[in-house]
């Protein structure tokens, strides 16, 4: 009798365990930016929710978008397209729209973020923002005591080889502030004319000889930093924290051209399939504390300013909490380019030449 009823007890809690969220445990699949799903801060959602968090990362905006479009749609809940291309996410029925009322966190972001069209349309928001920063140069202290003061030291020949940049459109733009195409509107690097485009290649053809290796994701071109293999390149917070972690004598800039950036926002695909679960965790992630967390992880600066409650002074100052409006300045914020292909078309032809 006591053993029929510990067997039944067994199967009762095994049961239960199968059940508390459902028939089984939902997985809630992830495709972002690396540092978006690390343990530190995940971890606190899954046990809220009894759920798994499986993320997979991308290394381009384009490789996001070709993912979606080639009918991985459903493959995945959460995405988290940065501002060149999360207009046109909205835009084409890829994502799904938001249901403000299940985000209650939504009201501390940064009104400055959240008045932005990139992510509406229409009468519907289809996704929050949730942690922006730039492009910044990042750089080997034990070769460059200063900070360099122009993007354009990456094409001096001193440096053959010991460059690296990032295997995105990023920079081709940064090859156009070079030239000063961003004079006097910034948003001239994202609509070049042809004629533009071509000097673009042409500069950046220049710069092959200089170039390492091109980077597609964060932890390559920390490796490379750390295997001594580049001095200097354009780079992502993220890169700069992994380094300092490992206490690599590592420096962050933005050159005097000022340079491209980003805001990275968390959208529903329009396939999920577990849109309620995906609704709590864009709520748990824009939360003040998960905000510090993120940050803790990537450096970049978070989209709910709340977050610096959880911050230190010296946090504050490091993420621009202290000064949002002078450090924005300072960053040409990726916009949608209409002419996308043809710039895919130029950086694709640098990319191949020899």
């Amino acid at each position: 009798m006591i053993r029929t009823m510990r067997i039944a007890i067994a199967l009762i809690v095994a049961l239960s365990a199968l059940t508390s969220c459902g028939k089984k445990t939902p997985t809630l699949n992830l495709l972002v930016w690396e540092g978006y799903a690390d343990p530190s801060f995940v971890r606190g959602f899954e046990q809220q929710n009894h759920c798994k968090v499986a993320a997979s990362y991308m290394g381009s905006s384009d490789e996001l978008v070709a993912k979606l479009r080639g009918g991985s749609a459903g493959n995945y809940d959460v995405i988290s397209p940065s501002s060149d291309v999360a207009t046109m996410i909205a835009a084409s029925g890829l994502a799904a729209a938001i249901d403000l009322s299940k985000i209650s966190s939504y009201g501390q972001l940064s009104p400055t973020l959240t008045s932005l069209p990139l992510v509406r349309a229409g009468d519907k928001v289809y996704g929050v923002p949730f942690m922006w920063g730039p492009n910044p140069m990042i750089y080997d202290t034990t070769l460059f005591p200063r900070p360099p003061d122009s993007w354009s030291i990456l094409w001096d020949q001193k440096y053959r080889g010991k460059i690296s940049v990032w295997d995105d459109l990023s920079t081709v733009y940064m090859a156009a502030q070079v030239l000063g195409y961003d004079k006097p509107d910034p948003a001239q690097l994202y609509k070049l004319t042809d004629e533009q485009l071509e000097a673009v290649k042409k500069k950046l053809l220049e710069l092959k000889p200089n170039v390492r290796k091109m980077w597609s994701t964060g932890g390559e071109l920390t490796n490379l930093f750390e295997n001594h293999e580049v001095v200097a390149a354009m780079g992502w917070p993220l890169m700069t924290n992994q380094l300092r972690k490992i206490n690599f004598p590592v420096g962050e800039t933005i050159p005097r051209e000022n340079t491209t950036g980003w805001i990275d926002h968390l959208m529903i695909t329009a396939g999920s399939e577990n849109k309620e679960l995906a609704h709590k965790f864009l709520e748990y992630m824009i939360e003040a504390q998960t905000q510090k967390e993120v940050s803790d992880v990537t450096g970049y600066t978070p989209a709910n300013p709340q977050a610096a409650n959880f911050m230190g002074p010296e946090e504050v100052r490091g993420l621009h909490l202290d000064d949002v409006n002078s450090y924005q300045k300072r960053i040409y914020f990726w916009q949608d380019v209409p002419r996308r292909a043809k710039y895919n078309e130029i950086w694709n032809e640098v990319k191949a030449a020899q």
